[in-house]
């Protein structure tokens, strides 16, 4: 019997594709997985019998990932489930901006008396725009980029989008009246509004700087629905009280932010409805199942992908590593054992080796530079 510790809510729905092999447990330190949607772990101690983390959601920067890996802990992640709804609110924040929504909102809120002739006579200052033919630009074309992209061609928007690791997958889902560039300057120049989809790392905080908003349109509007920490929020501020940038709609609020002219702020709903939350869960929930009975690794952020399929009455070697080069050929030529079948590869100075055999193995052999080894029968 496993147990999975839960951190945060975690959906009954993806709760419930745990197998009878599985018991939900509020004993972090008898954890063999732990479910974690948004709470910091940076501060936590991890027992040797964890062996997994799954994030219900794309964004793992409440987990300490090299601190995982370097105790062979595998981090997941559930990259497009939530997809969807971030983008719906992505264009919700489209036309919260082009409607002026929110400001006039806050006004009919005040109206007491003689509603209808107050309306009549006020709603002129808050007369919008339309969405239609202007032009978007989008900064990442992952999974919600390119739905954001989609929907707001289908829409009638000019879409241009910029991504230096597009994928061919993200390619053929991609519209093709959606232009790509190689560069974001040839973008930004002829942009109404400005959408970022990047995933958070040390690379890309603060990318969205002074520099940044100096390409941009005058007057252009700025969505960030992925991260807060992409943003340059002394350079955004700037940019937002000389007028280069009219305004910015975000999900996620800062003290430096909130009340701030221009600046509209949702409470973290990107990823907050019912399907999203199901979806998360039960890919992590399935993630976890897999690589504890069988070894494979899917959508982690930490290790490398490998996959040797359901396990048949074999019995799988998992060795992961650290500074070893090329762990494939060093654990296979080092394992002992007869291999009947191997996956495994590097991602940075980690290295991740399944290995499938029909040998009767008694206890987890001695690799070179093995950070973890554990055996799956």
């Amino acid at each position: 019997m496993y147990n999975i510790a839960t951190l945060n809510k975690i959906s009954p729905v993806g709760l419930a594709h745990l197998t009878d092999n599985y018991q939900v447990s509020d004993d972090l330190a008898a954890a063999n997985g732990i479910l974690v949607r948004s709470q910091d772990m940076h501060e936590m101690d991890f027992s040797e019998s964890l062996y997994a983390i799954g994030r219900a959601g794309a964004g793992v920067n409440n987990i300490p990932l090299d601190k995982c890996a370097d105790q062979g802990i595998v981090v997941f992640n559930t990259p497009g489930a939530n997809a969807n709804a971030v983008k719906e609110l992505v264009i919700a924040g489209l036309f919260l901006s082009a409607r002026n929504i929110p400001a006039a909102l806050a006004w009919a809120k005040t109206l007491t008396t003689d509603v209808g002739k107050a309306v009549e006579k006020g709603k002129k200052q808050f007369a919008g725009k339309e969405i239609q033919g202007k032009t978007l630009a989008v900064y990442g074309l992952g999974a919600i980029g390119v739905m954001v992209s989609n929907s707001a061609a289908a829409l009638g928007m000019d879409v241009v989008g910029y991504d230096p690791f597009f994928t061919p997958k993200n390619a053929h889902n991609l519209c093709s009246c959606v232009k790509v560039v190689g560069d974001p300057k040839d973008m930004l120049a002829d942009a109404d509004y400005v959408t970022i989809h990047v995933p958070a790392s040390p690379a890309t905080n603060g990318m969205i700087n002074a520099e940044v908003f100096d390409q941009m349109k005058d007057g252009a509007v700025v969505l960030n629905f992925s991260r807060d920490k992409l943003v340059n929020e002394a350079d955004l501020l700037a940019a937002l009280e000389s007028g280069k940038i009219s305004e910015y709609i975000t999900d996620f609020g800062t003290d430096g932010l909130v009340g701030k002219d221009g600046v509209v702020i949702l409470p973290h709903l990107g990823a907050s409805t019912a399907e999203a939350e199901d979806n998360c869960a039960t890919i992590a929930v399935n993630e976890i199942m897999d690589y504890i009975e069988n070894g494979n690794v899917t959508n982690s952020v930490n290790f490398p992908a490998a996959s040797l399929g359901a396990r048949k009455g074999d019995t799988r070697i998992a060795v992961l590593t650290k500074g070893v080069e090329n762990p494939v050929d060093a654990v296979v030529k080092n394992i002992g054992v007869t291999v009947s079948g191997v996956a495994g590869g590097s991602k940075g100075d980690y290295g991740y080796v399944l290995v499938s055999t029909s040998d009767d193995v008694a206890d987890a052999p001695a690799i070179e530079g093995a950070v973890r080894v554990r055996v799956i029968k």
